[in-house]
C-alpha cells in the first residue's frame, strides 16, 4: 500500500531531513503549520486536507530532499569553481566601515554592512533576514527590515530553529526588490522555489548567506541555558555572539544576566558541537548558490580564548556570481565595507577546515542513507560525489559504517510530529 501524503511529509521530519526552513507551509498554509513540537524542533504538522500533488512540490523545492549548487545561468565564463569551495570570483578579508556595525555584528559585520549598504543605497526595498525570536529567544524568527537601524537590530547569528522562509509570500507579495540572508539550506529551498514562481529571480536582487556549521539542537541549547543556572522557559533574551569576536553567549532572564564565552557553548573542536542530523550530512554548508558567502576566519576553523578578547573581527567574503563582486565593490567605495586583501581557497580551507571535510564526506554518509533505504537528498552542481571518490578507503569506509550505525541506532531519526 502506497504511503498517504502525510506519511510522505513525516518522512522527511522522521528521517532527520527538515532544517525547519517553514516555506511547505508557505506552500500550503491551508494544510501545513511549521511549529515547535514535541521535540524542540519546528517541523511541518499536517492540519488540513494534503494531496499527493502538494507533497511532490514540496520534495521538489524541501532542501532535506533536494540541494543544487547556483545555476548555470549565474556562472559566468570566467568563473573559477574550485572542487571544495564552488564558484569563486573574488574571495577578501574584510569588516563593517562603520566600526559600531563591525563590533555589534558577527565576526566583522559584513552582512550586516551590506544589507544596510543594499537598503540605504535604494538597490533594494528591504531585507528579509532573521532576527531573534520575541517569544522564544533562543529561536530565530523571520523580518523584513527597510532601514538600516532595523537591520542592524537583526544582527548578530542565530544558531537556533528558524523558519526563515515561513513568510516568503507576505515578502514576495510586497513586489519591490528584496535582498535575502538565510543559511545555504534557506537559499537553497529559495532557489528550489524559484522554478514554481518566478516572482523569486524577479524580486529576489541580491542573495546573502553566512557560511554554515549547523545550528543547536533545542536540547542541546536549554542544557548550556540549565548550566549557567537559568531554566529555558525564564529566558527573556539570549544573544549567541557579537559585540566582539566571537562576543559572549549573553542570556538574560529579567534582572539575571549571564555571560559566558562563546567556546563555553560550542565547545573548543567541532566534535563537541551538538547538531542536529540534517546539518551533519549538509553537502553545501559553503553557501555555493549565493552571490556573497560571508564565514569567519579563525585559523583552524575556531576562537581561541585569549585571542577573541582583543579581535576586532574579520571575515572573509566569497563573490561567487557578477552581482556579488559587483556589490563588494560598491560597498568598499561608499565606505560600507573596509576591504583588508584578497585571499585564496587555501586560505578558505584553513579558516573552515571542518567544512572541507563535510565536502569530501557528504557524498558518502547520503550513500549510506540510500543503502538503509532512506530518501537521498538530490543534488546537482556540488560535486559531492567526485570529491567522495577521492577520500581513502579506510575513512570511507568509517563514514558509511558510521552513518549506518546512526541510523540503526536512532541518532539519524526523529519522530511523527506532535
Amino acid at each position: 500500500m502506497s504511503p498517504s501524503p502525510t506519511e510522505r511529509l513525516n518522512a522527511i521530519v522522521e528521517q532527520g531531513l527538515c532544517i525547519g526552513c517553514g516555506l511547505c507551509e508557505a506552500l500550503a498554509p491551508q494544510s501545513i503549520t511549521v511549529r515547535k513540537t514535541t521535540t524542540g524542533f519546528e517541523v511541518p504538522v499536517v492540519i488540513g486536507e494534503l494531496h499527493d500533488t502538494t507533497v511532490d512540490r514540496i520534495y521538489d523545492v524541501c532542501p532535506g530532499t533536494r540541494v543544487e549548487g547556483l545555476p548555470d545561468r549565474l556562472v559566468a565564463d570566467d568563473t573559477v569553481v574550485d572542487a571544495v569551495w564552488g564558484p569563486v570570483r573574488r574571495i577578501v578579508r574584510a569588516w563593517a566601515g562603520d566600526p559600531d556595525v563591525r563590533h555589534i555584528g558577527s565576526t566583522g559585520g559584513v552582512l550586516t554592512a551590506l544589507a544596510q549598504f543594499l537598503v540605504a543605497s535604494g538597490r533594494v526595498e528591504f531585507v528579509l533576514h532573521v532576527k531573534a525570536s520575541t517569544t522564544e529567544p533562543s529561536f530565530g524568527e523571520p523580518t523584513m527590515s527597510f532601514t538600516e537601524a532595523e537591520v542592524l537590530a537583526g544582527a548578530g547569528s542565530r544558531y537556533g530553529p528558524t523558519a526563515t522562509l515561513r513568510t516568503i509570500n507576505d515578502a514576495l507579495d510586497h513586489d519591490q526588490p528584496f535582498a535575502f540572508i538565510g543559511k545555504p539550506c534557506d537559499l537553497a529551498a529559495l532557489r528550489n522555489h524559484a522554478r514554481h514562481d518566478d516572482r523569486v529571480d524577479e524580486l529576489v536582487r541580491y542573495w546573502l548567506t553566512p557560511v554554515c556549521g549547523g545550528f543547536g539542537e533545542p536540547g542541546f541549547t536549554d542544557g548550556f541555558i540549565r548550566s549557567v543556572g537559568i531554566e529555558p522557559d525564564e529566558v527573556t533574551a539570549l544573544r549567541y555572539r557579537g559585540y566582539g569576536c566571537p562576543g559572549p553567549t549573553r542570556i538574560e532572564a529579567g534582572d539575571q544576566v549571564e555571560e559566558r564565552h562563546y567556546l563555553d557553548y560550542w565547545g573548543d573542536d567541532d566534535s563537541s558541537w551538538g547538531l542536529p542530523w540534517r546539518c551533519k550530512i549538509c553537502p553545501d554548508g559553503i553557501g555555493e548558490v549565493a552571490d556573497i558567502a560571508v564565514s569567519d576566519t579563525w585559523p583552524g576553523g575556531s576562537p581561541t580564548r585569549e585571542e577573541s578578547e582583543t579581535d576586532l573581527g574579520v571575515n572573509a567574503a566569497i563573490a561567487r556570481t557578477v552581482a556579488g563582486q559587483e556589490l563588494l565593490a560598491a560597498a568598499e567605495a561608499a565606505g560600507a565595507l573596509t576591504i583588508e586583501r584578497d585571499v585564496t581557497v587555501d586560505d578558505m580551507s584553513d579558516y573552515q577546515p571542518h567544512q572541507v571535510r563535510k565536502k569530501h564526506t557528504a557524498g558518502l554518509r547520503h550513500e549510506a542513507m540510500a543503502n538503509a533505504g532512506r530518501i537521498r537528498p538530490q543534488t546537482a552542481r556540488l560535486r559531492i560525489d567526485e570529491l567522495a571518490a577521492t577520500v581513502p578507503v579506510d575513512i570511507r569506509t568509517s563514514q558509511i559504517e558510521g552513518t549506518r550505525t546512526r541510523i540503526e541506532t536512532g541518532k539519524a531519526s526523529l519522530p511523527t510530529p506532535e
